[in-house]
Formats: C-alpha cells, structure tokens, sequence
C-alpha cells in the first residue's frame, strides 16, 4: 500500500485540502486493492502538530492523530495551498519536508503550496508551477526558482508542483497514473467527471471566452478524433469534419482547449500508446500504428520526449511497479 501524507496548516484553503482527501482518502472497490494509506498530517501554529485541532478556516477544523513524525515516513507527501503566501510556513514543516525528501519520499505541492516548497530549496534551479495569480510574487521571492506561470504541472519525479484550483485535480490524476497505470486514472476520473488525462504543459486558463453557442462544441470533433487515432489525422481533416476552415478550426481549439488542433491529437496518441503498452504484449511497431504514429521510431522519439522515457522502458517499469503491488484475490 502507497502511503500519502497530506500537510494541514491553519487557514488552508478547503478545496485543496479537500481534492486529494477524496481521491487518496475514499473507499475505491473497482480501482486497484490496496488503494492509497491517507495521512492528514496536522502542523499546527507553535508545532502543536498531532492531536491539535488545526483549523482551515474559522468554521472548518481538522482532528487527526498524526504529525509530522507520520508526515516524515510517508511514500509522498502533498502540501496544499498556503494560507498566506507573503508569510512564511512553519518551520516544523520546512524540516519536515526536507526530511521526508531526504528519505526518498515523493514532495507534492498543490497551487499556492509552491511557496513552501520552493522555502525549502528543493526546487532551487529547478521548473516550478503555482498559480498563475502568484506569479508575480513567487518570482520575486523566489528568485532561483525557474517558474513557469502557464503550465498546469511540472513533474521532476521526485518533486512535483501543480497549478491551482481544478489542477489540483489534474495532478492528483497524474500522481494516480504514474503509480497505477492508465486504465486506473480513467476509471478515476470517470467518476469524478473530469477529463482523463490532461497534460501538464497545457495551458492553465484559457484567455477567450469559450463560445456561446451549444452548436459550436468541439466536443463531437473530439470524439470522432479519439476513435480514429490509428489514421493519419491532419488538422485539414479536422477541419472538414468541423466543417470550417483549418485557421479557423486552430482558433476555436486554443479557444476551448488551451492548446493546438496537432499538439492534442499528439497527446492522445501518447496516451493511447501508454494504455496499450500497460496492457498487454503488442510490439511497439504495432503500437506506433495503432496509435497513428507510423513506425517504431516515431513512436519512441515522440514517447521518449513526451513522457521522458522510451516505449520499452515505461512498460518495463509499469509491470515492475504493478508486481510490487499485491492484487485482491
């Protein structure tokens, strides 16, 4: 079982504290058993920390039996929002943090809990994400931290920061699909009504106001799209089924989706690959097709430099973490 320690300072934002609740924390008979061991891990003002009531806001509190000492010992470790991103957090958390790194756990931060993150040193030199409307003020704080305000998420494998609000939903998806493959974070999604997988370089908001028109949906594109990634798509094909022009057709989907007509059709054929290659024994060569990718050295060039690794070595280490977790008999 993964263990995850969830950090609770006083004035926490609810949501965030409430999304990777639900996701770690809920009874999940149709996902993989064991599921997560949630840890709310309270730090509170003047290191009360376990056992002392923390409140998130003056009419929500939390009570929960573990510290900082549960926080240390966790498989990763999610810090939420931070209730005031001028102050300084605990520095019962600092170390904690530190340590919990030190021992090889995975560190998490959830929107505005970059800054605590980042008052650590872990992600000195490193890419960062927070909220797009700190921006301003985490760079000026935080000067040898490279942060990039657009980005949804930014995964360095052992330090991990989101973006904020329903991003918060985006990586604890992400965090699932790393730990448990594909086919999990879709069903997980499916229940919570969210998309399945969207990338952490998408944009985080969308400047254009989505259109008015119940008409004017891409949904139905999109759909069509999804069921035939194994043919050589092209934004001109697209844009007939839309029955618009391709510039057009390139408006509307930044519009709507943040990003371009090729880079999603690019995104869910990664995906489908990455399905594909958890699930079964199919060549890479057959995979590249199935995909729409042609031939196994696209597959592996556009895989390696979206995911990070080749096709071979992401199912290599999919079935060795999926052997190192027991299934329900």
């Amino acid at each position: 079982m993964r263990s995850i320690a969830l950090a609770v300072t006083p004035g926490m934002p609810i949501f965030d504290l409430a999304v990777p609740c639900h996701v770690f924390g809920s009874d999940r008979p149709e996902l993989p058993d064991p599921w997560y061991e949630l840890r709310v891990c309270a730090v509170g003002p003047g290191g009360e920390g376990a056992g002392a009531p923390v409140a998130a806001r003056s009419w929500f509190a939390t009570h929960t039996p573990y510290g900082t000492e549960e926080l240390i010992t966790a498989d990763t470790v999610i810090v939420p929002a931070s209730a005031d991103v001028r102050g300084d957090p605990p520095q019962e958390l600092i170390d904690a943090l530190r340590e919990a790194h030190r021992r090889g756990a995975r560190i998490v931060s959830l929107c505005s809990g970059a800054f605590t993150l980042a008052a650590t040193g872990l992600l000195d030199g490193r890419t960062a994400a927070t909220h797009w409307m700190y921006a301003a003020l985490f760079a000026e704080r935080y000067p040898a931290v490279r942060l990039d305000p657009s980005v949804l998420y930014v995964d360095h494998g052992d330090v991990l920061t989101g973006a904020g609000s329903t991003a918060c939903i985006d990586v604890c998806l992400h965090l699932v699909r790393e730990d448990y493959g594909t086919e999990a974070a879709n069903t997980l999604a499916r229940q919570l009504v969210a998309p399945a997988h969207r990338p952490g370089g998408q944009a985080q908001y969308i400047e254009a106001p989505l259109p008015e028109r119940t008409d004017d949906s891409l949904g139905p594109l999109l759909h069509w799209a999804a069921e035939r990634l194994h043919e050589p798509l092209t934004v001109a094909d697209l844009a007939r089924r839309a029955h618009t022009s391709p510039r057009t057709l390139a408006r509307r989907f930044h519009a709507a989706t943040g990003t371009t007509p090729l880079r999603w059709l690019q995104g869910q054929r990664i995906a489908r690959a990455r399905e594909l290659l958890e699930g079964g024994e199919l060549p890479v060569d057959r995979i590249a097709e199935l995909c729409g990718l042609g031939t196994a050295a696209n597959l592996r060039r556009h895989f390696a430099r979206a995911v990070g690794v080749p096709p071979h070595d992401y199912r290599r280490a999919f079935r060795s973490r999926e052997a190192r977790t027991p299934s329900a008999v």
